[in-house]
C-alpha cells in the first residue's frame, strides 16, 4: 500500500473505534437533534427477509436480534445520512417461493429501500431473480456460491460474510495435512450442499487426496441412521455439513453409529449452530475438528471489537444468550447481519442515498468498497470486497473441541480462500 493509503486506512481505523463512544453520546440527545441533518427525516426502510419459520428459524431468531441490534447502533450513530434505520420484517418461511412473495411485498407494499437478511441459499435462488426484476437491491447474507458464481444478477450482492468456496479452499490443506486423505462427505441435498460437494472435492484433489463417498441427505430428514453404513470403511475423514431443526439428532446418531471407534471428523459448525456441545451425546466429539464462520466461545485473545458486538447483540463468552444460557446463538453466521448493514450504510452515504432513484448509484457504491479493516462494523475480522463478483472475501477459523468448548486452532487468512473471479456483475446494465 502507498503511504496515502496507509494513512486513509489508519484514519479509517481510527474513526471505527470511536463507534462505542460516539453511539453513547448520539444516544444522550433527543430524536430531533440525532436527524436535523436530513434534508428529510423519513427513516430508511430495510427490507429484512427473515427465516422466522421452517428449517432455517434457529438462524432467523438470531439474525433477527443481531439486526435490531445493529439497527439500533445506526441511529444512536445519527442513521445513514442523517436519517433513521426502519427494519421491516417478513417472514419468507425458508421457502423459495414465498421468497420470491416477500420481495415482491416489500417493493409493492411496503415501499422498502433496500432487502437483505436471506441465508439458506434455495431460497435466495427464488428470491433474487425477483429483486432483479424489481431493480430492487438484495443483500444477502448467504454462504452459497451462487452470487459470485454469475448465476444471479447485478442487483444481488453478498458483502457481510464469505461464501462456501471461499470456506472450502481455505479448509482443505489444513484437512488434508492434519486429518488424512481419503474423505467422506455428508451433506444436505440442495444448493448450499452441492456447493460443498464440489468445490471441497475439487480442493481435495488439487491437494493429492480423494473423496471416496458423496452422502446428500434431505435438508428436511428428521433422523439419519439409515444414511451411515454407506460410509466406506477405508475413510479416513468424516466430512459432516448439516442444516436444520434435526442437527441434534444428527451429531447424535453419527456417535451413536461409530461409538469409539470413529475416523477422524471435521465438520462446519452448520451441525452445531443453537447447539450446545455440551449436551448429552454429544462427547464423541471430543478432539473433533469445526470450521467457524466467527468463533463461538471468546478466546485469549479476543478482539476488542468482538467484545462490543458480543455486549451489543446480547451473547456472552460462550456464544449464548446472556439472559438464557441454554439459548446458543447461531454466532458463525449472524455476525453477517451486523456486518452487511453497516456496508448498506457505508455505501448510501458514499452515493448520497435520497431514495429508490439511487438504487443505481448504491449498487455502484457498493461495488466501489475495497478494503474493510477489523473494527466494530467487522467483527469477525478483515475482509476484501470484490465488487465485480459481488462477493466478500475473509479470514476462517479451525476449531478443536476441547473439554466441551471450541478452542481456534488455526486462522487460515483472506488469501488462503481467494479464487479466479467467475463474474463481472459491473458489465451488466442497471
Amino acid at each position: 500500500m502507498t503511504d496515502k493509503t496507509d494513512r486513509k486506512l489508519l484514519t479509517r481505523r481510527g474513526a471505527l473505534k470511536t463507534v462505542a463512544a460516539g453511539g453513547a453520546a448520539a444516544a444522550s440527545l433527543p430524536l430531533w437533534a440525532r436527524f436535523t441533518e436530513a434534508q428529510t427525516s423519513a427513516p430508511i426502510r430495510i427490507g429484512f427477509q427473515q427465516h422466522v419459520t421452517g428449517i432455517g428459524a434457529a438462524y432467523g431468531r438470531w439474525y433477527g436480534r443481531t439486526t435490531e441490534a445493529a439497527a439500533k447502533l445506526i441511529n444512536e450513530m445519527g442513521g445513514i445520512n442523517g436519517r433513521p434505520v426502519e427494519i421491516v420484517a417478513e417472514d419468507d418461511g425458508t421457502d423459495p417461493k414465498r421468497g420470491a412473495e416477500v420481495v415482491e411485498k416489500f417493493a409493492n407494499q411496503h415501499k422498502v429501500d433496500v432487502v437483505f437478511g436471506t441465508l439458506f441459499s434455495h431460497v435466495v435462488m427464488g428470491s433474487a431473480p425477483r429483486a432483479g426484476e424489481l431493480k430492487m437491491p438484495y443483500y444477502v447474507v448467504s454462504e452459497g456460491h451462487h452470487v459470485a458464481s454469475g448465476a444471479l444478477n447485478r442487483y444481488t450482492l453478498q458483502p457481510g460474510i464469505t461464501d462456501v468456496k471461499s470456506q472450502v479452499r481455505a479448509m482443505a490443506p489444513f484437512v488434508l495435512g492434519n486429518l488424512g486423505k481419503k474423505v467422506t462427505m455428508i451433506f444436505p441435498d440442495y444448493a448450499f450442499g452441492h456447493d460443498h460437494r464440489d468445490f471441497f472435492t475439487e480442493a481435495v484433489r488439487e491437494g493429492g487426496g480423494e473423496v471416496v463417498a458423496h452422502i446428500a441427505i434431505p435438508p428436511t430428514e428428521t433422523s439419519f441412521t439409515r444414511y451411515f453404513p454407506k460410509i466406506p470403511r477405508e475413510t479416513e475423514v468424516l466430512y459432516h455439513v448439516m442444516v436444520g431443526p434435526a442437527v441434534l439428532t444428527f451429531v447424535k446418531e453419527l456417535g451413536e453409529f461409530f461409538g469409539p471407534s470413529r475416523p477422524e471428523m471435521f465438520g462446519f459448525i452448520d451441525s452445531l449452530e443453537a447447539v450446545d456441545i455440551a449436551s448429552p451425546g454429544l462427547e464423541f466429539l471430543e478432539g473433533t475438528y469445526f470450521w467457524e464462520g466467527n468463533p463461538r466461545y471468546a478466546q485469549p485473545d479476543q478482539s476488542p471489537y468482538d467484545r462490543f458486538f458480543r455486549e451489543r447483540v446480547g451473547v456472552d463468552e460462550n456464544g449464548a444468550s446472556v439472559t438464557d444460557p441454554r439459548d446458543v446463538s447461531t454466532y458463525s453466521h449472524m455476525f453477517g447481519c451486523w456486518e452487511t448493514l453497516f456496508v448498506i450504510k457505508q455505501a448510501m452515504e458514499a452515493c448520497g442515498y435520497r431514495g429508490p432513484q439511487d438504487r443505481p448509484a448504491l449498487i455502484e457504491a457498493t461495488e466501489a468498497i475495497t478494503e474493510m479493516p477489523h473494527s466494530n462494523e467487522h467483527p469477525q475480522g478483515p475482509k476484501i470486497f470484490n465488487g465485480r463478483t459481488h462477493q466478500v472475501f475473509g479470514v476462517q477459523y479451525i476449531s478443536r473441541v476441547e473439554d466441551r468448548r471450541l478452542n481456534v486452532k488455526h486462522v487460515a487468512p483472506i488469501e488462503d480462500g481467494l479464487y479466479p473471479d467467475e463474474v463481472d456483475y459491473t458489465t451488466q446494465p442497471l
